[in-house]
């Protein structure tokens, strides 16, 4: 039985989230993620039992990174603002320094392996952010609202705002920058929207 090579496995890894992105879930195949790797296909099955395991084994990973680094600095106990601007920070700092990475993610998020790969990942996330907004809504410091509105109004303009900054332009074509301006602005009405 054949090793495993730490640095081809980073390799196809990295191979394999640039063809996800590039040429999306349908159009991905181990034979042609073996020849951008320069490997053999049954190198490829050194590593993941099949296509499935792999895209899987990806998206599980890149969203593990995600998860721990929105729970950097954060804690359920924090007041509401202070909680919400770190999860705004953490979440813009990812999405910038991991681009490549977040595209694969919300692509693998929304395809057919979206509900396993959420599934193993976002439990400790999840236990957190109820807490948090628990804690908030008790305290009054955020308005009574459901999950999904909380979500859509805390988060929707950030990733409108990242998505921006990724294409670098604006709606009207003009060259846009995500910059701390920008992200106050946005956070400052946010929070006017979610508080009493």
């Amino acid at each position: 039985m054949r090793t495993r090579d730490i640095n081809k496995e980073e390799i196809v890894k990295q191979k394999a989230i640039e063809m996800l992105v590039s040429q999306g879930v349908e159009g991905f195949g181990m034979n042609r993620l073996a020849k951008k790797c320069g490997v053999s296909v049954a190198t490829l099955y050194i590593y993941y039992s099949d296509k499935e395991d792999l895209i899987r084994k990806v998206g599980i990973e890149i969203g593990k990174n995600f998860f721990e680094e929105m729970l950097v600095g954060f804690s359920p106990e924090m007041p509401f603002v202070d909680g919400l601007r770190r999860q705004w920070d953490n979440r813009s700092k990812f999405a910038i320094n991991f681009s490549l990475q977040t595209t694969c993610f919300e692509l693998l998020k929304h395809s057919t392996y979206g509900d396993a790969i959420l599934a193993e990942i976002t439990t400790d996330f999840k236990e957190q952010m109820s807490k948090f907004i628990t804690k908030a809504i008790e305290n009054k410091e955020l308005l009574p609202i459901t999950f999904e509105v909380f979500w859509s109004i805390a988060y929707g303009s950030l990733y409108s705002l990242l998505e921006l900054h990724r294409e670098g332009k604006s709606m009207s074509g003009k060259a846009f920058v995500f910059t701390e301006e920008i992200r106050n602005e946005a956070f400052n009405l946010v929070i006017k929207a979610l508080t009493p």
